[in-house]
């Protein structure tokens, strides 16, 4: 527990630095988070990806007086969920209304005291957390039917070329899929930003939180999947390539990986969860800079890290993202509740060499899901293919909508 008085002075300095940050650009999700007492509104993403900042924006431009409080702050350690009385006691003293509270989910419990203030019904609660697999367990149990969840992602190629004042163009295109978009490094441009982000997700969201004891295994699986974004990975395989003890290992490192922002491992489409489960993944990582920066591949392969681009870009839009596999293979299947929704294929560019081949993968899938339509997504090439009332849209990223 902490004493009353120390919660205050870490309270308002935290408000002051915040205070003294510039607003930076103006997200446009913003204009998409509601505003409801009778539910709390989630943010998660991973690390430095804007999350504070969007606070800073929220709070300038809704909550003036809200209280917050970043529970990362090694000032509160050993805050415990008692220590939620003591909150309320600068709440009211305040006479706060909105609660904004950074990265809660490093309290233990911390579910029960939201619950609590949202069943009084006076306040207005937003919350920010940097691992998405303890937030939706936690609200899965005490605040089920009670919150709204938004996921933050790095800078989008169309927030990228504003913060820039590139027009959008294949040679923008080709600036943001080496940069990535983390605000700090799209500013500063200094690589050990991304390398010391990387090691900090792999030290403080995974080792720490989870009691990862082989570090090294851990590490080297997370250097061979950076390398090898766009790929197809599986536990068994990896598990005798990394020479790590168990594949169950291997699993449990790639489930700590997706929680913490890092990885996104899409499954192989089929109707039968069974075969989803048994049939190789494809990876992705968070942010096309980072695998830059992080990267041990020696051969620059653009077309992996395009195709992570392009994923990213679908991700924001489709949590349900699957590729599509029998004698040739189609990207992205991107489905909503209802199902399958559109087929999508990547490649920066269409030679004589492999046209027929993606296009053969957009026609088969296209046949399985019996769709009319389908997209084909280059780095600077357009043009249109038709194959039996069936048509393939060909579109250079810098024209798909943001």
């Amino acid at each position: 527990m902490l004493p009353v008085d120390l919660l205050k002075e870490v309270a308002l300095s935290q408000r002051a630095d915040l205070n003294t940050r510039t607003q930076g650009l103006e997200r446009k999700e913003l204009e998409h988070f509601p505003v409801l007492k009778s539910h709390s509104l989630i943010i998660s993403g991973i690390r430095r990806c804007g999350k504070s900042t969007l606070l800073v924006q929220l709070m300038k431009s809704r909550y003036p007086t809200a209280f917050y409080l970043n529970f990362e702050d090694p000032r509160l350690y050993g805050f415990t969920v008692e220590d939620f009385q003591k909150i309320d006691r600068l709440v009211k003293e305040g006479k706060h209304t909105e609660l904004l509270f950074d990265e809660i989910q490093v309290v233990a419990g911390w579910e029960r005291y939201i619950r609590q203030k949202l069943d009084q019904g006076n306040h207005q609660i937003v919350i920010t957390g940097s691992n998405a697999s303890l937030l939706s367990k936690e609200l899965g149990t005490k605040l089920t039917g009670r919150h709204i969840t938004k996921e933050l992602f790095p800078f989008s190629y169309g927030q990228f070329c504003a913060i820039k004042e590139l027009p959008k163009s294949p040679e923008s295109t080709s600036d943001y899929l080496q940069k990535g978009g983390f605000p700090e490094y799209i500013k500063s441009e200094k690589t050990e930003l991304l390398h010391q982000l990387f090691d900090d997700l792999l030290l403080r969201d995974i080792t720490v939180r989870y009691g990862v004891r082989d570090f090294r295994s851990l590490q080297h699986l997370a250097m061979y999947l950076v390398s090898n974004v766009s790929k197809l990975v599986s536990g068994n395989n990896l598990r005798k390539t990394l020479e790590i003890k168990a594949t169950s290992t291997v699993m449990e490192y790639f489930s700590h990986l997706e929680e913490s922002w890092l990885f996104f491992f899409i499954p192989k489409f089929s109707y039968s969860k069974k075969k989803q489960l048994i049939n190789p993944k494809k990876v992705y990582a968070i942010d096309t800079g980072l695998v830059s920066a992080n990267s041990r591949s020696f051969s620059e392969d653009q077309g992996r890290k395009f195709e992570n681009m392009v994923f990213l870009h679908f991700r924001k839009k489709y949590q349900e993202i699957y590729y599509f596999s029998d004698k040739q293979e189609c990207d992205f299947v991107l489905c909503d509740r209802n199902g399958p929704v559109s087929l999508v294929q990547v490649c920066v560019k269409l030679n004589p060499d492999n046209l027929n081949r993606e296009l053969d993968g957009l026609w088969e899938a296209m046949m399985f899901f019996d769709k009319k339509e389908s997209l084909l997504v280059t780095l600077s090439q357009e043009d249109e293919f038709y194959n039996a009332g069936r048509r393939v849209f060909v579109v250079p990223f810098h024209k798909l909508k943001d």
